[in-house]
């Protein structure tokens, strides 16, 4: 019995487990959501029977391989850096998993919002590896990154806290990659916000500086990230040094876009055809 697609969530890594729980919830989302879409589908192409006597309409699907899969979607998830093994191995196991259970494919969604070095070249790299050792016998395909999906800017919204009107710094990790940061341009463009970025210029104390000195007197810093980790604590303390440095300006940390609904939604646009 050869079920269509199996999928597998690929992220960065963290010695910190709060990503990897949240990575692991909207696994879960993802499957759940996986078995409402199909079953979407498998109505939509359920077709009339003509018998003698009259037309029937047969609850039977088109497609019985789909409707198989719709009570046991195989989706899994894997890390870049920081695991026991490399990608390229955990991609492997994952792929002999599914192919014991009768998948033919493999689909890689990366967990990423921005198109560095980790997108463009680590990972094809490691799915190549793997497809190598598989063989012809399963098919590995990668998706586009997690953060190339339009509607993901509309996950990145005011907590009730904070007054609409205020000024707003998009903060995100940054890449050095040439052109790596210019979807975190184009959502800050979208918002009205400034970009700012952990590891690159300019930083998050400068563009809130600029900020102040045009005369604004509440802005919010939004994290361009996924989960809570390191770097968004990073974030959380050092906005004591920024309530010191501009004693007159209201500063409002939002949380970053968190394991939910919508975001699985996105995932499974990129992750079905």
């Amino acid at each position: 019995m050869n079920f269509p697609t199996a999928y597998l969530l690929v992220s960065h890594g963290s010695r910190d487990p709060r990503p990897q729980v949240a990575i692991e919830e909207l696994a879960r989302l993802v499957r759940d959501r996986l078995i409402t879409e199909i079953s979407v589908l498998e109505e939509s192409q359920i077709a009339p029977v003509h018998l003698p006597f009259g037309k029937v309409k047969l609850q039977l699907p088109r497609h019985p391989l789909r409707w198989v899969m719709k009570s046991s979607p195989l989706v899994g998830t894997a890390v870049l850096e920081l695991a026991p093994l490399p990608l390229h191995q955990q991609i492997q196991r994952f792929g002999d998993r599914a192919r014991s259970a009768g998948y033919s494919q493999v689909k890689i969604l990366p967990l990423f919002l921005l198109p560095g070095v980790h997108v463009m070249e680590d990972i094809p790299a490691e799915l190549a590896i793997a497809q190598n050792a598989l063989g012809e016998s399963i098919r590995l395909s990668l998706c586009a990154y997690l953060g190339s999906h339009p509607r993901l800017k509309a996950l990145l919204t005011l907590s009730a806290k904070t007054p609409p009107e205020v000024a707003k710094v998009l903060i995100s990790h940054g890449s050095r990659r040439p052109g790596g940061n210019q979807p975190v341009e184009a959502i800050a463009q979208h918002l009205g916000a400034a970009p700012a970025y952990w590891s690159v210029p300019p930083g998050l104390e400068s563009q809130v500086a600029a900020l102040v000195e045009t005369g604004h007197e509440a802005i919010a810093i939004l994290p361009y990230f996924l989960f809570n980790g390191g770097i968004t604590d990073a974030i959380a303390q050092h906005l004591p040094h920024l309530v010191q440095r501009f004693p007159h300006t209201h500063l409002y940390l939002e949380d970053p876009i968190g394991a939910n609904a919508e975001l699985a939604d996105i995932a499974i646009d990129l992750l079905l055809p």
